[in-house]
């Protein structure tokens, strides 16, 4: 499908700083080719323009503190003290993490009046690298389900067709990046919520492994923080800052981040990739899914690589069932204290109940089967990874569905058994831990965007970053098809 930007052109045209990728904001302002404040002020207007229609960002500063935060970047500037790389960036936070001073709600009424007294690790680096936070991302109620909804903020509607649901958990950060209102930002993935956001965005992001960036305790879990943007030069810039050990993450990978502002462009002749599609019909999509999906062939096919199917792919039913005893461990002994006291447990989402009900259920032989089947489908994945340079597969198993609906209850005919059933094709990773970037596919004939999941290899960052730019220079879809919204204002790169 093709849709050329700059349709119509109205006289308020679109801030030619808030298209700027995050790389090229921070070479303009470092170059003092534009001030601190001329970027915040731009990105305020333009967010009160857009934001209205999609709800992706919510707990605002006050204007003025946030122009006289950027004042005090541009004297730092002028004496030679520039932050980082971010140095006068505007971004906005998930509402699952912690950004001192701001509310973090996460969508639940429970939470409406808390305000964080610090800063989570990663966004506190991101304020050390020059960050300022103007604000909170949407999420849905507890970071559950992929679809951004709340009984706090309401509901976050997609760049491409505000009827439409942005997807989740990081739902308000995709649909902020897709409609230009942020430079970069956060985001969280336990079972696809940095991937499907982005998918349905027409924007790129990274599910890193587990230890890149850092998180406290002795347990990989499955969820982990990692960045999102409108290119992969920009995600691998906001992965340098939010990576590297911390003596606080007993778990964090040792390896300088250093590593991620390095040269993207390599040579990848030879370069196998192993294409899973459904699992030989065991998980269903959408009708049209996969034929987007595998319209991406051509572009790894010119960047050298070679596309196969993979013959007798792993059944994903054991891996299934692994990541629910997973994930109700995780999310249910969350909020098993919510759920205990008779004062919040009528305030908790059903889909948390769901998650707490079954972990009150749980016995050690439940935590000992969740260790083993994870242990066993990791080593299917490096088995695969023996054969296959890098594995690719569909980021959703559905288009953006009505932003009314709340979960989609069956797929292809087949019904939905859980609220997340819907998005199992993102779960085998999450499980094994292995990173997966989000790279956009294209679209419907509708307009609604797609995205496809590229799987590297464990602490394979790096080389999968490599590859994704290959395959951007071969598409650059974020460029090349921006929201109507924006097309409609003028917009073009």
């Amino acid at each position: 499908m093709t849709i050329e930007p700059g349709a119509g052109l109205p006289s308020a045209r679109v801030p030619d700083l808030v298209l700027l990728d995050a790389a090229e904001l921070s070479w303009v302002l470092h170059r003092r080719e534009a001030s601190c404040v001329e970027v915040m002020r731009a990105y305020l207007e333009h967010i009160d323009r857009f934001n209205p229609a999609v709800n992706a960002i919510v707990s605002r500063a006050d204007d003025a503190k946030l122009l006289d935060e950027a004042r005090q970047r541009d004297q730092e500037l002028d004496r030679g003290e520039p932050a980082g790389w971010m140095h006068g960036f505007p971004v906005a936070v998930k509402d699952l993490s912690n950004a001192g001073g701001f509310p973090t709600t996460m969508g639940s009424p429970v939470f409406a009046e808390h305000i964080a007294a610090a800063d989570d690790l990663h966004v506190r680096r991101m304020r050390e690298a020059g960050a300022i936070v103007l604000g909170k991302t949407n999420v849905p109620e507890f970071g559950l389900g992929s679809h951004t909804f709340n009984p706090v903020f309401g509901t976050t509607g997609n760049a491409y067709d505000p009827t439409r649901t942005a997807g989740g958990s990081s739902g308000g950060a995709g649909a902020a990046l897709a409609l230009r209102m942020l430079p970069v930002a956060d985001g969280s993935d336990f079972m696809g919520s940095l991937r499907n956001p982005a998918a349905y965005g027409n924007i790129v992001s990274l599910r890193p492994g587990f230890g890149r960036v850092p998180a406290g305790g002795f347990l990989s879990e499955p969820a982990v923080v990692g960045p999102m943007g409108r290119t992969v030069r920009d995600i691998a810039l906001l992965l340098s800052t939010m990576a590297g050990p911390h003596e606080r993450a007993p778990l964090s990978i040792e390896q300088d981040p250093a590593v991620f502002t390095g040269d993207l462009q390599r040579s990848f002749d030879g370069t196998r990739i192993g294409w899973l599609g459904d699992f030989d019909g065991r998980i269903p999509t959408e009708p049209g899914v996969l034929d987007l999906c595998a319209g991406t062939f051509e572009a790894f096919t010119a960047a050298g690589c070679s596309v196969e199917p993979v013959s007798a792919p792993p059944d994903p039913a054991p891996a299934w069932e692994t990541f629910l005893l997973w994930r109700s461990w995780m999310v249910g002994s969350a909020h098993a204290e919510l759920h205990a006291d008779p004062a919040t447990r009528g305030q908790l989402k059903p889909e948390a109940v769901y998650e707490v009900q079954r972990y009150l259920e749980f016995g050690a032989a439940d935590i000992h089967r969740a260790l083993q089947g994870r242990q066993h489908w990791y080593e299917q994945v490096c088995d695969l990874l023996d054969r296959y340079d890098f594995l690719l597969a569909p980021s959703a198993q559905v288009f953006p569905f009505d932003a009314e609906q709340r979960w989609p209850g069956e797929i292809a005919g087949r019904e939905m058994d859980t609220y997340h059933r819907w998005m199992e094709i993102v779960a085998p990773w999450t499980l094994a831990g292995n990173p997966v970037a989000n790279l956009p596919a294209g679209f419907t004939e509708g307009g609604l965007p797609m995205g496809v999941q590229l799987i590297g290899r464990n602490h394979g960052e790096w080389p999968l970053l490599q590859l994704a730019h290959a395959y951007e220079l071969a598409t650059d879809w974020t460029h090349r098809v921006l929201p109507p919204a924006l097309r409609e204002s003028g917009a073009a790169r």
